[in-house]
């Protein structure tokens, strides 16, 4: 079961971690400079070497840069039009990868075909721009790895990638099963649940089943984990706030949970059967909060394990504590679940 980090901070943080307890460390972001990926400072430069230098403690560790991630890939809808464009990127990653020693490319274009960050291009060319790429991509360099992150809503599912042809030129698709209730969303929920609810289609396991149901095999399949939450303001106490009317106020890590809502200044705790997510409510201050716990964590890394997929992946390691944290959670899982050692 691969375990993929996405990992957003700088070098000295890195060796905090237990980098045994991944198979998979993401650099984010790199970015198109013209037609080419481009590492934008010394600092970025300073963490992938790092990255690379973790294959001491873990040989079998994969170092992969990742392009764009949200509001990151302005460009890309016009560069990866043209042939051109996209023969150039591919070279240029070719280089980047025999230059620091990292073994594949993920590619996190937010989004082809519909809309992502706001005024950013996107036509309904880029789904087929998008195949072209990754063929290009595969076919300058077959001995990298080659993925991709994936909008995980129904939206993104059905309209940006031309799934089977990607698939089989990928060798997998890290699922951005997270903000699916997000900074956009008018109305409260889970914005990493598990499994869909009445009130919410959108789900990890939706995304999932609409995958395998197109015939893409389980084992190219990465769900995703949010070490983080979201915070919803203006939302009345009807249901504990789930599925009631907010407005997004900010994002919370892990990490800052027990000093940014701890249970003393009004926040109760709450947990959707059927989502299999858990929830907070404040009812004073009438704020609403949407994660991912260590209960949801272990629930969904079984999960990956009984339905034989491909791994799972988190946004975003920095956000983890540093010892006893969801990482760890996911390990425990992968260490020692019956279903792990079949």
């Amino acid at each position: 079961m691969r375990v993929l980090a996405y990992y957003a901070g700088g070098p000295d943080e890195l060796d905090s971690y237990d980098v045994n307890q991944m198979t998979h460390i993401i650099f984010c972001f790199g970015h198109l400079e013209g037609n080419r990926f481009k590492v934008r400072s010394a600092q970025d430069s300073a963490t992938i070497r790092k990255m690379v230098s973790l294959k001491k403690k873990n040989p079998q560790l994969k170092v992969i840069v990742s392009l764009g991630g949200w509001g990151g890939c302005e460009p890309c809808s016009d560069v990866f039009s043209t042939k051109k464009g996209r023969q150039e990127f591919a070279q240029s990653i070719k280089e980047l990868h025999q230059h620091f020693g990292t073994d594949g490319l993920d590619l996190d274009w937010e989004y082809p075909a519909v809309e992502g960050y706001p005024g950013h291009k996107f036509t309904p060319a880029d789904k087929q721009n998008f195949t072209k790429l990754v063929k290009t991509l595969r076919k300058l360099d077959s001995k990298y790895e080659l993925s991709f992150a994936a909008g995980g809503f129904k939206e993104f599912l059905e309209k940006a990638v031309e799934w089977k042809k990607v698939m089989h030129q990928v060798d997998y698709v890290n699922l951005m099963t997270y903000d699916l209730i997000n900074g956009y969303s008018k109305v409260t929920g889970h914005h990493t649940g598990l499994y869909s609810t009445p009130n919410q289609e959108n789900s990890t396991d939706f995304a999932v089943n609409y995958l395998i149901n197109l015939g893409i095999p389980r084992e190219q399949l990465i769900v995703g984990a949010a070490f983080y939450g979201r915070m919803f303001q203006n939302v009345e106490n009807v249901n504990n706030g789930l599925n009631q009317p907010g407005k997004f106020k900010s994002g919370v890590d892990f990490k800052d949970f027990t000093t940014q809502l701890p249970a003393d200044s009004g926040y109760v705790s709450f947990w959707d059967e059927t989502a299999k997510a858990p929830y907070l409510y404040n009812s004073a201050k009438k704020l609403f909060f949407t994660y991912d716990d260590k209960r949801s964590i272990e629930i969904k890394t079984k999960y990956v394990l009984d339905n034989k997929l491909g791994g799972i992946m988190f946004w975003q390691l920095a956000s983890d504590t540093y010892t006893d944290g969801l990482l760890q959670t996911i390990h425990n899982v992968k260490s020692s679940y019956p279903t792990a050692t079949k």
